[in-house]
């Protein structure tokens, strides 16, 4: 059964899933989808053009699937989209995409985004995804799977951040974050491989040593970039892991944060 507090305004064109609640003084426009047993909280906007999925928590004071913060963008009918299982917690900003791009900004499964975060057009947000109060992404920025982003992290446009890294607390990233290390200050550097993290999704220990191997000729060896990722890729090249940071270097364009 759908809950639709009184003093909400739901447009007739909005589509809400089977369990759906919406909370006080919220607001969801026209071309909105809902999933089922998502929670909207009180004094929420749900703004056209926005999919969110099943088992959703969006508390209260987000607005969700606003204009993108772009000079250049007319209007187009862009999207934002989001998975399921996600929390959205209070004060949140998810922008839709721009024409000129993706024309979309995308968020995950299993998400947990805190307080105050920005997520700006055109992002693209993978799964189990931790952003710590205040993280800021400008648009373009493509975060991985597992990944972790202290307060107020602020992130570069069209930077990349891996999959199982983690940023400390204020770390500004102007250029892209490889997967699986940490990442700190201002600008970002790298301290290390994520290896409490990676001990927690059962990496094994094979792994995280050739992580650190490759993280090693990557930093602390004196070569340049791609001598680093040839050393890297005949590591282990049957290791999935392995194979995931050397590509993920190879395909940079922005170029990976270095010391």
């Amino acid at each position: 059964m759908t809950v639709i507090h009184p003093s909400a305004i739901v447009d007739p064109g909005a589509e809400l899933g089977s369990g759906v609640e919406v909370g006080p003084f919220t607001i969801i426009e026209k071309d909105v989808s809902i999933g089922d047993n998502t929670w909207i909280g009180p004094h929420v906007v749900i703004r056209n053009h926005t999919t969110i999925g099943r088992d959703n928590k969006i508390f209260q004071f987000s607005s969700v699937g606003e204009q993108p913060q772009h000079q250049g963008y007319a209007g187009e009918p862009t999207r934002l989209v989001i998975g399921d299982r996600n929390v959205v917690r209070e004060y949140c900003t998810l922008n839709r995409g721009t024409a000129g791009h993706l024309g979309e900004t995308r968020i995950g499964n299993d998400n947990f985004i805190m307080a105050y975060v920005h997520i700006a057009h055109d992002c693209t947000l993978g799964d189990h995804i931790i952003f710590a109060n205040g993280a800021s992404l400008a648009g373009h920025v493509d975060i991985g799977d597992y990944a972790i982003m202290g307060g107020f992290s602020l992130v570069h446009q069209f930077c990349k951040v891996g999959a199982h890294c983690i940023t400390g607390i204020g770390a500004i990233c102007f250029q892209d974050v490889p997967p699986f290390i940490v990442a700190a200050g201002n600008s970002a550097q790298p301290y290390g491989i994520n290896t409490k993290g990676l001990h927690r999704r059962d990496f094994s220990e094979e792994t995280i040593t050739l992580l650190k191997r490759a993280y090693r000729l990557l930093y602390r060896s004196n070569l340049d970039l791609k001598t680093a990722i040839t050393q890297i890729e005949r590591l282990a090249p049957g290791n999935k892991a392995v194979t995931v940071f050397s590509e993920f270097l190879r395909c940079s364009e922005r170029g990976v944060i270095r010391r």
